[in-house]
């Protein structure tokens, strides 16, 4: 038995040693889903409270929810969402407090991975691969 990665995950799969499993993965796909939360939080509020030229950092972080929340591109995600957090906080006169939980929630998402319950462990993991004996 032989062990490889995939070719078209070599660059992402040297971004993370392991997609995190069990006890560890189930707390990364928590963390996800409580950053897609929050950001559909803050996504609802800052949608009753701007205009509609206002909206476009929220229509962003709509699709960037759904990639979080999926484990999509989760390195680049995160660190858009962690940016775009940091923009809001210093643009607007929001509240500061969950902006910041946000950006750093994304970038230690960005840094640790997606775990193994993502699409990014499904699409660029370890793949096991037996080769027969010649």
């Amino acid at each position: 038995m032989r062990y490889f990665s995939n070719a078209g995950g070599i660059s992402l799969q040297r971004l993370f040693s392991n997609f995190a499993d069990g006890w560890p993965g189930r707390g990364l796909l928590a963390q996800r889903v409580l950053i897609a939360a929050l950001l559909a939080y803050c996504i609802v509020n800052r949608f009753r409270e701007a205009s509609a030229s206002a909206a476009v950092p929220e229509l962003i972080e709509i699709g960037l929810s759904i990639f979080i929340l999926l484990g999509l591109w989760t390195p680049i995600v995160g660190t858009l969402v962690s940016l775009l957090e940091v923009w809001v906080l210093f643009s607007r006169g929001v509240d500061a407090r969950i902006p910041i939980i946000l950006a750093i929630l994304s970038a230690t998402l960005a840094m640790i991975g997606p775990g193994a319950w993502s699409i990014d462990a499904r699409l660029f993991g370890r793949k096991h691969i037996d080769v027969p004996d010649l």
